[in-house]
């Protein structure tokens, strides 16, 4: 059966929600991560972590929001985002109402987008609605929180390629890069006429996407025990 709440009937979701009364809410965004990854990369990212995680603990995933805040390169092409939290503490919170109305136990909250800002709604989202005592209990976490990772989090880097291509082989494409040899990265990574502008980490031309299952691997370990 899929985790995919959205893709069941009600019988079916009761049936889940009676062994582990749990739902996943991936955050994200529309935004710029390069030439050779997809703009819904931190949405793409945080729903694939989510169903591996359910596959693992338990629980069904609601569909990613796309909608982030923070960051400081909201007008870069083929980005959306919320010029703060307040639109998107709207959502959370309706959510949460209406998961407290069905009996739901618990919902972790996972974000894709780990701006600052982003990062700071979903703490003080989670804190207010954990201190009224209602149901569910909320986890507020965040791709970049893993400890385990092995690899730095960044923004279209090493760690975000790697882990995308674990998850979506097929929305990864380093061919759209130049070689190195033929485009060193001279330029400022904000500079439009850098080879890799909007990269800031590790130059993703330089590691082996084969990392990606252990990475993958280690992710959905560390976030399945945050629903505990």
């Amino acid at each position: 059966m899929t985790r995919q709440l959205e893709r069941l009937r009600p019988h079916e979701i009761r049936a889940e929600l009676a062994q582990h009364s749990l739902i996943w809410l991936p955050l994200g965004t529309i935004e710029w991560h390069c030439e050779h990854l997809p703009v819904g990369l931190d949405a793409l990212t945080a729903h694939g972590l989510c169903l591996a995680a359910a596959h693992r603990a338990g629980g069904l995933v609601m569909p990613p929001l796309y909608f982030g805040t923070g960051g400081g390169h909201g007008a870069y092409p083929w980005t959306i985002m919320m010029p703060g939290p307040e639109q998107i503490d709207v959502l959370l919170a309706r959510t949460a109402e209406r998961l407290q109305a069905m009996k739901v136990e618990r919902l972790v909250i996972f974000s894709g987008h780990f701006a600052e800002e982003q990062l700071q709604m979903i703490d003080r989202f989670s804190e207010v609605w954990n201190a009224s005592g209602a149901k569910p209990r909320i986890t507020a976490t965040a791709v970049n929180r893993c400890a385990a990772a092995g690899m730095d989090p960044d923004h279209a880097g090493a760690f975000e390629t790697v882990l995308m291509h674990a998850i979506a082989p097929e929305t990864v494409d380093l061919s759209c890069l130049p070689a190195l040899v033929e485009a060193p990265d001279t330029y400022d990574r904000h500079d439009p006429e850098s080879p890799i502008w909007g990269v800031i980490g590790k130059d993703p031309r330089t590691v082996d996407l084969a990392q990606g299952s252990a990475l993958l691997e280690r992710m959905t370990d560390w976030l399945s025990r945050q629903s505990t």
